[in-house]
């Protein structure tokens, strides 16, 4: 299972959707929760979510082409946005039914047979999750992981459902049902902000994290002991791309072909360290003041001999 492509634990994601869209569905129908509709509504979510993750992974693995020449990967952000405000919208839809539950309380039915269809459905979603936040991670893919998040929330969105009914059971207030409904709703619309926020960042070309940056600094000051200087360093990334570049500045005596192998040396060691990073150099020579005024708003990555 580990050497599949993220496009295979999409396809597990649509099964799952599918499969806890017919459980929750059936929980709701026997006991008629409006509670245990807005956890169906989210499922729902889910299947259209998976669908446009399987889209945007299938088109993010294709290679550069002329007209993208850095690649499709950003597809993967696309997708994590359309999922965000497809879960805004659910969480309106989910408002709208509980609002008229609450103007109109019915009384529930069949609710243990309900709540044991839907806990099955709360398993099925948190075994799924848990798989696809490690495929998510292990293939830096911001689709998975954004999946994963979502159906960890959906397992916790049915545990509050299912303890709502029960407590609806118990004592016989009905009010609580559309409470609950609207409580699903309010955190339907935290998951969704929060995706649309990431897909934001990513979007905007945000620098890698701090952990990635930290080993590139560490393997720039190694070649500083050579008599090198590095600035104008900027980084990227996209899906599970990452993007570097930076200025390499050397001894002006040296030749052409020292200059270019330490740049082939410095590209190759970045590029493993990090995998699926793309690297640029800049040669410059030291001694030549111009090198200097090049360094743009990157001043402070740079890093002195």
């Amino acid at each position: 299972m580990y050497s599949q492509s993220p496009r295979f634990y999409a396809i597990i994601s649509i099964a799952t959707a599918l499969g806890t869209i017919l459980l929750k569905a059936t929980a709701y129908s026997l006991t008629g929760s409006v509670g245990l509709f807005s956890d169906a509504t989210e499922s729902l979510v889910n299947l259209i979510a998976a669908l446009i993750a399987l889209w945007a992974l299938t088109l993010a693995a294709q290679p550069p082409d002329d007209e993208h020449t850095y690649g499709h990967s950003k597809a993967e952000y696309f997708a994590s946005g359309l999922e965000g405000a497809l879960v805004l919208i659910a969480a309106c839809s989910i408002a709208v039914t509980a609002w008229e539950r609450l103007r109109y309380p019915q009384p529930l039915e069949a609710v243990t047979a309900g709540l044991g269809v839907a806990i099955v459905a709360a398993v099925l979603n948190g075994v799924v999750a848990l798989i696809l936040m490690r495929a998510g991670q292990r293939l830096r893919s911001i689709t998975l992981i954004a999946d994963a998040r979502h159906l960890l929330t959906d397992v916790w969105t049915t545990g509050g459902v299912v303890l709502g009914v029960l407590l609806v059971e118990w004592t016989g207030w009905l009010v609580l049902d559309p409470l609950i409904a609207f409580a699903v709703a309010i955190n339907i619309v935290w998951i969704g902000v929060r995706l649309l926020r990431e897909t934001g960042y990513g979007l905007l070309d945000s620098a890698l994290p701090p952990d990635d940056q930290q080993i590139i600094n560490g393997i720039l000051e190694h070649y500083t002991n050579r008599g090198l200087m590095f600035h104008a360093i900027r980084t990227r990334q996209a899906g599970p791309r990452r993007f570097v570049s930076l200025h390499v500045l050397v001894p002006g005596e040296w030749t052409v072909q020292q200059g270019h192998d330490v740049c082939e040396e410095l590209e190759l060691t970045i590029s493993r360290a990090l995998a699926d990073t793309s690297v640029i150099t800049h040669l410059e020579p030291l001694e030549d003041p111009m090198a200097w005024e090049d360094q743009g708003l990157d001043r402070e990555t740079s890093i002195p001999g």
